[in-house]
């Protein structure tokens, strides 16, 4: 008889915690941002930090599909692949999550590693977020995702990845997931570094490669390290200690809302740490301890009340935009778009649309008022 569940979740939790260590410490330093990313592109015409997303976005798919490859993964049993194609899904909830993260300055990740700053805006972000997050999945604005955008899906007789859909046309599915991870990502790295300004800075390399490394490193620990062929309690194939059910990633909105449900109902010994909680506290954990080596620790709070409001507002269409398109810039930005699925580069794309329009109604905003 093989191992438990009980037995394999505390390395599955473990090793989550100190992934997303590694990412939040990295993250700091190299000033990971996505909602930066879109912001510096937008407002400054400088894409170093989106060089550095696309970098981490390569890496995640080379390192994903060619564990794939190798059959220590199947990325078809995590949630982004699926027949099910929510195409509404993920352009409103992509769009409302790029216009969230830009009032809450940053986005789920970002807010966690703010938080682990001295940030005590993110901790308002982070709650707002997470209490949205919980009612998108389970209270009434799940009603409102399942009633009416999930209503608007196409359900196609594949998986929506490419290179499921590329199968139809012609050839396999193995060719072209070779094919088609290998133009992805070369691409992707090849964009990056084509810059002088991007190779100059090695936090930019930093934080591409590192932040790609974890994501793939998140699909090792869920989809191999806690992988059970079949549960001998249930005689089913499970994946131990992640809230779906199913092989999981880095994301952060979701989580958001299982640590604080796990908070809430702390002495429920039904209640369990899982991946996602874990990613969570080692963000924050990762991203203190490099504040406080690097003496960059500083406590923060708002500007004044409109200030308050904007980062209220933003955490709550954070928490529904996150859950509604299925994941965040990191879980449909770099961990769906590693299994190439097509709702995951429509996700991305949402949210960099939503994001950029916010920052010209910004903008537009500030110099009506100068």
């Amino acid at each position: 008889m093989g191992p438990s569940p009980a037995e394999i979740a505390p390395y599955v939790v473990w090793s989550a915690f100190a992934l997303a260590f590694v990412f939040g410490a990295v993250g700091n330093k190299a000033n990971f941002c996505t909602m930066g990313a879109v912001s510096d592109w937008v407002n400054m015409g400088d894409l170093n930090r989106m060089r550095m997303w696309l970098l981490a976005i390569g890496v995640a798919i080379l390192g994903a599909n060619g564990l794939q490859l190798a059959g220590v993964i199947d990325l078809s049993k995590s949630i982004y692949p699926g027949p099910v194609f929510l195409w509404l899904s993920y352009i409103v909830g992509g769009f409302l999550f790029g216009v969230g993260m830009t009032l809450g300055s940053g986005c789920g990740s970002k807010t966690l590693i703010r938080i682990g700053g001295g940030n005590l805006k993110s901790v308002v972000v982070f709650l707002f977020a997470g209490v949205a997050a919980y009612m998108t999945l389970r209270g009434i604005l799940g009603a409102f995702r399942v009633g009416v955008l999930e209503k608007a899906a196409i359900n196609l007789s594949t998986g929506q990845d490419l290179p499921s859909l590329a199968a139809g046309l012609g050839g396999s599915k193995q060719m072209w997931i070779v094919v088609l991870s290998l133009l992805f990502g070369i691409s992707f790295i090849a964009y990056a570094y084509a810059s002088r300004e991007f190779r100059a800075n090695f936090d930019y390399t930093l934080g591409g490669i590192v932040t790609g490394a974890v994501v793939t490193g998140g699909w090792v620990v869920t989809g191999h390290l806690g992988h059970l062929a079949e549960d001998p309690n249930t005689l089913q194939e499970a994946f131990v200690a992640t809230n779906t059910g199913r092989m999981e990633a880095f994301s952060f909105v979701a989580p958001l809302a299982w640590s604080l449900e796990y908070l809430m109902f702390w002495t429920d010994k039904s209640r369990i740490i899982t991946f996602g909680i874990a990613s969570v506290a080692g963000v924050i954990a990762g991203s203190a301890v490099y504040a406080l080596a690097s003496r960059s620790f500083r406590w923060e709070g708002f500007r004044d009340a409109e200030d308050t409001g904007m980062h209220m507002i933003g955490g709550l269409l954070m928490g529904f935009g996150g859950i509604t398109a299925l994941g965040c810039t990191i879980g449909q930005g770099i961990s769906g778009f590693s299994t190439l699925a097509l709702g995951s580069i429509i996700t991305f794309l949402a949210i960099v649309s939503g994001a950029a329009a916010t920052m010209k109604w910004q903008y537009w905003r500030m110099t009506r008022e100068g």
